[in-house]
């Protein structure tokens, strides 16, 4: 198996369908939360719905990489949620998470190994190998916050 796909296998076991890691993902701990669990501060915590788009976001924004485009990204702004004042408007959210999640993966089985070496957009962010491995890394950090959030909210 080559590296991009093994590190597609491995985002998409964090966003969307693995267990092996956590034994839980993105998707499954999602599943049944609604808009106003999501949108529950507890104390200084994130909420899950602001968690939620803040994955996005990153994932969103190397995506528009994968594709040829700029890194547009900032992480000043990883937190600007507009307001989630209905359920659809979780279920949107969610949803663009799923579907950003997939065109990551995607994208990602699509690239030759060669790229992982390669300099992601500029020097100081070091490889593409690197990126991926950080959105990973970042995401099974936030899946456990999301996880300790929903038990407390319980």
């Amino acid at each position: 198996m080559s590296t991009t796909s093994q590190l597609a296998k491995r985002f998409r076991e964090v966003l969307l369908d693995g267990k092996w890691i956590a034994n839980t993902n993105f998707k499954d701990q999602l599943a049944d939360v609604t808009w106003e669990q999501a949108t529950t501060k507890i104390g200084s915590l994130n909420t899950i719905a602001m968690l939620t788009f803040h994955i996005d976001y990153y994932i969103a924004g190397l995506v528009n990489v994968f594709e040829g485009g700029d890194l547009e990204i900032r992480d000043q702004f990883s937190f600007d949620l507009p307001p989630v004042e209905s359920q659809q408007q979780w279920e949107q959210l969610v949803n663009k998470l799923w579907n950003d999640a997939e065109k990551f993966a995607s994208l990602l089985e699509q690239m030759p190994d060669s790229k992982m070496n390669e300099v992601f957009v500029d020097e100081k962010y070091g490889t593409y190998l690197r990126n991926i491995d950080g959105m990973i890394e970042h995401s099974y950090y936030h899946l456990g916050q999301i996880t300790l959030i929903k038990k407390l909210l319980n």
